[in-house]
C-alpha cells in the first residue's frame, strides 16, 4: 500500500529557507517519478516541481524556478523540497505525490501534506 507522508513545514520569515521531506514506503521508490505540489488557501493545487526516478532530471513550475530544488535518496526512501528565497505567496500546503498507471487508467497517490507560512 503506497504511503507518502511530509514533513518539516513550519512557520519561516521571507527571505527564509525551509526544506521539506517526503518519506515514502509500499512500493519501490527508485522505481518512480515524483512530484511536489502546493495549494495555498481558496486557490486550486499547483504543481512545484517533478523529478525523475534516479534524479537525473527535474523542472519546475514558473513561480518556484530559480528557488526551489528537489531531490531525492533513493537510500532513505524519501524526497526532498528545499526552499530558499521565500515569500508570502508560497504560504500553502505542500504535497508529495506519485502516481500509476494502469491499463489505461492513472491512480494518484498523495501525502496528507505539510503546511508552509512565510510572514514576518
Amino acid at each position: 500500500q503506497v504511503a507518502l507522508v511530509e514533513s518539516g513545514g513550519g512557520l519561516v520569515q521571507p527571505g527564509g529557507s525551509l526544506t521539506l521531506s517526503c518519506f515514502a514506503s509500499g512500493f519501490t521508490f527508485r522505481k518512480y517519478d515524483m512530484r511536489w505540489y502546493r495549494q495555498a488557501p481558496g486557490k486550486e493545487r499547483e504543481l512545484v516541481g517533478h523529478i525523475d526516478k534516479i534524479a537525473n532530471f527535474t523542472n519546475y513550475g514558473d513561480s518556484v524556478k530559480g528557488r526551489f530544488t528537489i531531490s531525492r535518496d533513493n537510500a532513505k526512501n524519501t524526497m526532498y523540497l528545499q526552499m530558499n528565497s521565500l515569500k508570502p505567496e508560497d504560504t500553502a500546503t505542500y504535497y508529495c505525490n506519485t502516481w500509476r498507471i494502469s491499463d489505461g487508467r492513472t491512480s494518484e497517490f498523495w501525502g496528507q501534506g505539510t503546511q508552509v507560512i512565510v510572514s514576518s
